[in-house]
């Protein structure tokens, strides 16, 4: 095409055109030609070319004066960048177009409004620079985009507008900082009708997990109203998580749904002055998710494609972002743009950092001051500034911990300079959360109240390191940095799986080597996705009636759903479903609930349904639950949310494990529990397998192989019952020892009498993980598979190999 056109339609280009018409507009065009015939649908509109606006930039005798304006910048002063910026944009909106490029984009504009047969169709105007979304440098947000323009002088104003934006603070920084020549860099403006998600919904999609670079899911965030509140951060979006390969396998394979804080929403504002504004939502639409299932799976199968056709045009996997919209008036989805994602698909994961909070748990959760959500898995320590505004900038050093309300791109020069970012609004894919990702910097977003609770000058500790939730600590929290080389190790006979605690690290873990899941505990997931009591759901309607502070505490805690038993079986099928999407195809060892009375009493509402046990370790826990005519119907909500992800979503790789199972007569009673509740041994290739923790496990190991597809040594509780001691007691720690010879010889004796029975055999207790010497013990024995902590894979992977080494079994 040629490169002296002004104006050209989005159907005339694709992505060899981006000189011409830069990123977002080449991708639009793309598109249009290569995926509106697959039923993607994309409003139509045209560009503006970096041509029409060099001939701009020369007509009003501009490139000098910019020059001259800029000479001697220097970035980090950021009170002289703010002055020189806006010098160069004043020059640039003071200028005229010329008479041909000015009718030539009024006649664009007619000719689209008759498409729509509207007389003055409503439009978006995008800035799109010709060096922007390039799989390898991203220009991403940094000029400006005008919404809901309707009418011949305000287009002009509004493109002339963008023209300037080449020239925003953050913009002129960031070519500085990556040795772009200003002038080698032109704009384009897109000009596309406005898809009335104003009356709908509208968000970001990403073909990957944005956190960890997990690239076998979509990642969807959405909220009312225009999709500018997402991208800014000014509510907490709505979030979902879409798995590919059982989704391609025809599965509703949404893994993850979370009700975000949709308070207000952008709209089309009524007057020349206010072209849009934002409205506060109601309470009933902000406990509903703003897209249903099926149009989260249609965006999710749209996004795949966009990514697959992306992939095969640049011959290698190109992760993508979008943006899509929901139009009101159609009641239809549209994508509205896609850029190649720029940050995970750069990064190596042969070589993972590992940020490891090291003080205890206890000791540092008292000092927490606010927490939100966690972007990367960083830890950060510095003072705090709080910004209201750029004016605050003089102020901030660098290495500072950034507060503020939010931020948006003129915020970037800081943002650089900040040790962490800690924000009251936003979420995963909100301004703030994408900066920190492409700098490194550990955020923590959509706290709510970090510029009140966070005071200038303070010491604190900004922590992405544990999991999903972010947290702000008071003053020095103590932490370690490791580097994993994973290239450099070796490969086992014997399979190394790994002990999940929580669902959030999932997808990170899921880069180190290994086999699978050998143990993920239901019990974090109840604890960090539920919170409440099972049996305190089961009965909400007579606590309703009884106690209705505990009903509003309950209330508020299941936002967005009626039925509290469904919010129970979703919640934790997501967590589960998180787990086993992160390790998909190899398996997932889910064990039941093992929460001891003490722990059940400690959730919302357990007070009412735990009773008080001398010694709840050896109480009412695990197997002797399930049948119980009082928890019974508890357990009934666990079997059903692992068939939710077995049958609904499709990870069939998901096997369960009956903990605590102290006689083989009790395994029968659960297995019969769990046929009643529609989870069937060997139905769809469902695997139960036992904890063998107790020394009757060990001892009627061949009875309970009668039962049972296999074994997972607790070594845990194994070393407790066999010593005979309490090992929450800090009197008698020094005996425990899980490589006492008695533990030992009944560990030895199992994996005898399981291989005897033909039965598989396990181990994810803590041992393995903590000393080498017993890992090696496990393979001298003859043991199936080893499941460690994912911090001793390293060590444990060295240590395995070696023992194979001597016995010759590699």
């Amino acid at each position: 095409m040629s490169k002296e056109r002004l104006l050209v339609w989005f159907n005339e280009v694709g992505i060899e055109d981006v000189d011409l018409v830069g990123g977002k507009n080449a991708s639009l065009g793309e598109m249009i030609k290569g995926l509106s015939p697959l039923g993607i649908k994309i409003p139509m509109g045209f560009v503006v070319t970096a041509a029409a606006y060099r001939y701009f930039i020369e007509y009003n005798n501009l490139k000098e004066k910019i020059k001259e304006a800029l000479k001697g910048l220097d970035v980090n002063d950021i009170e002289d960048l703010a002055k020189r910026g806006l010098k160069v944009r004043d020059m640039i909106k003071g200028g005229e177009f010329p008479e041909d490029l000015r009718n030539e984009i009024i006649k664009y504009y007619h000719e689209l409004s008759n498409m729509y047969n509207q007389p003055y169709v409503d439009v978006a105007v995008r800035s799109s620079a010709t060096a922007e979304d390039l799989p390898d440098a991203s220009f991403a947000g940094q000029q400006e985009t005008y919404l809901n323009i309707k009418g011949d002088e305000s287009l002009l104003i509004a493109i002339k507008n963008c023209f300037a934006s080449l020239f925003t603070d953050r913009a002129i920084s960031y070519r500085e900082a990556f040795k772009f020549d200003h002038f080698s860099i032109g704009l384009a403006v897109g000009v596309q009708k406005m898809v009335r998600s104003d009356l709908a919904a509208a968000g970001v999609a990403f073909s990957l997990d944005t956190e960890s670079g997990f690239k076998d899911v979509v990642l969807i965030n959405g909220s009312y109203g225009l999709g500018e509140m997402v991208v800014q951060g000014a509510v907490t979006p709505d979030e979902f998580l879409v798995f590919k390969p059982t989704f391609k396998e025809g599965y509703e394979a949404i893994i993850e749904k979370k009700l975000g804080r949709k308070t207000h929403k952008m709209v089309y504002g009524t007057t020349e002055e206010e072209r849009v504004k934002i409205v506060p939502v109601s309470k009933e639409d902000q406990k509903k998710f703003c897209l249903s299932d099926e149009e989260v799976l249609k965006l999710a199968g749209w996004v795949m494609k966009i990514e697959e056709y992306y992939s095969n045009k640049y011959n290698k996997w190109t992760p993508m972002d979008v943006e899509w919209a929901k139009d009101g008036e159609l009641n239809e989805l549209f994508i509205v743009q896609a850029r190649p994602e720029t940050v995970h698909s750069r990064k190596d994961h042969s070589k993972i950092t590992v940020y490891k909070i090291t003080e205890p748990i206890e000791e540092r959760r008292k000092k927490v001051i606010t927490e939100g959500i966690a972007v990367g898995d960083k830890v950060a320590y510095g003072k705090v500034k709080i910004m209201h505004s750029l004016e605050d900038a003089k102020y901030f050093e660098a290495g500072d911990i950034l507060v503020t309300d939010m931020t948006d791109p003129d915020w970037e020069p800081i943002m650089k300079k900040a040790g962490a970012i800690v924000t009251n609004r936003g979420g995963r894919t909100c301004h703030a959360a994408i900066v920190a990702r492409e700098l490194g910097v550990p955020a923590v977003v959509g706290t709510g109240n970090a510029t009140e609770v966070l005071k200038n000058g303070m010491d604190v500790t900004v922590s992405c390191a544990e999991g999903e939730v972010g947290y702000v600590y008071k003053g020095k929290v103590d932490y370690e940095v490791e580097e994993i080389d994973i290239s450099t190790l070796p490969k086992t006979k014997t399979p190394i799986l790994m002990n999940i605690a929580t669902p959030e690290g999932a997808f990170d873990y899921s880069f180190l080597p290994n086999e699978g899941v050998g143990l993920a505990r239901e019990e974090f997931i109840i604890n960090n996705y539920i919170g409440i009591h099972p049996l305190a759901l089961i009965h909400f309607d007579e606590i309703k009636q009884k106690d209705p502070k505990l009903a509003e505490v309950i209330e508020d805690k299941t936002f967005g759903y009626d039925n509290k038993e469904e919010f129970y079986i979703k919640r934790l099928s997501y967590g589960i479903a998180r787990i086993a999407a992160a390790f998909y195809p190899k398996p997932v060892i889910v064990r039941f609930s093992d929460f001891k009375s003490n722990e059940y009493a400690n959730l919302i509402g357990g007070q009412l349904f735990e009773p008080k046990e001398e010694n709840p370790m050896i109480g009412w826990r695990g197997a002797s639950r399930y049948y119980s005519e009082k928890f019974k119907p508890a357990f009934g909500l666990e079997c059903k949310a692992i068939l939710r992800v077995r049958n609904k979503m499709g990870l069939k790789n998901v096997k369960v494990m009956v903990p605590f199972c102290r006689t083989p007569e009790e395994g029968e009673k659960v297995l019969k529990v769990m046929e009643e509740f529609g989870l069937k041994k060997g139905e769809n290739g469902l695997e139960v397998y036992v904890m063998c923790e107790l020394p009757s496990n060990v001892v009627l190991a061949d009875q309970f192989s009668k039962h049972f597809d296999g074994f997972s040594i607790g070594s845990n509780d194994l070393t407790q019952l066999t010593l005979g001691l309490d090992r929450d007691s800090s009197l008698v720690a020094h005996i425990y020892d899980e490589r006492n010879d008695a533990v030992k010889r009944l560990i030895s004796q199992v994996i005898k009498t399981a291989k005897e029975n033909g039965r598989k055999i396990g181990i994810c207790g803590q041992g393995p993980s903590d000393y080498p010497d017993f890992a090696q013990f496990l393979v001298e024995q003859g043991i199936d598979t080893i499941s460690i902590n994912p911090d001793a894979v390293l060590k444990t992977t060295k240590a395995i190999y070696e023992i194979e080494k001597k016995l010759g079994i590699q």
